[in-house]
């Protein structure tokens, strides 16, 4: 990870807060729809249900979720100092891995494993 790992860090952490706010107002929208339809969500000729449509966001919802508190994990990790260290063998994290998944905790030989 080129730069300052906390700053980056932080730029992700608040892109995955924005997101977050992102899809609950989605799966809000998606709840509001379902309460003033009449439709029937099982037999709609017109492609996904309400209920696939709200599991669907969830889903995205829990991934964004898993993902803040990864980076939070991460952050810590700047904090104490352990940052960019492979959790298994204690090996630097090769900076190319850091770009793409800024709060990896292994190196990619122990990820594998």
């Amino acid at each position: 990870m080129s730069g300052d790992p906390h700053q980056a860090l932080r730029r992700a952490r608040e892109d995955a807060v924005a997101q977050i706010a992102a899809l609950h107002r989605d799966l809000d929208g998606v709840i509001d729809a379902s309460r003033s339809s009449n439709a029937d969500d099982e037999h709609d000729p017109e492609g996904a249900t309400i209920a696939f449509e709200r599991a669907q966001v969830a889903a995205l919802l829990d991934g964004a979720r898993r993902r803040l508190a990864e980076l939070d994990a991460a952050l810590e990790r700047v904090e104490a100092g352990t940052f960019g260290r492979c959790e298994v063998c204690g090996r630097q994290i090769p900076a190319e891995r850091l770009e793409v998944r800024p709060a990896a905790r292994t190196c990619v030989g122990c990820a594998t494993h």
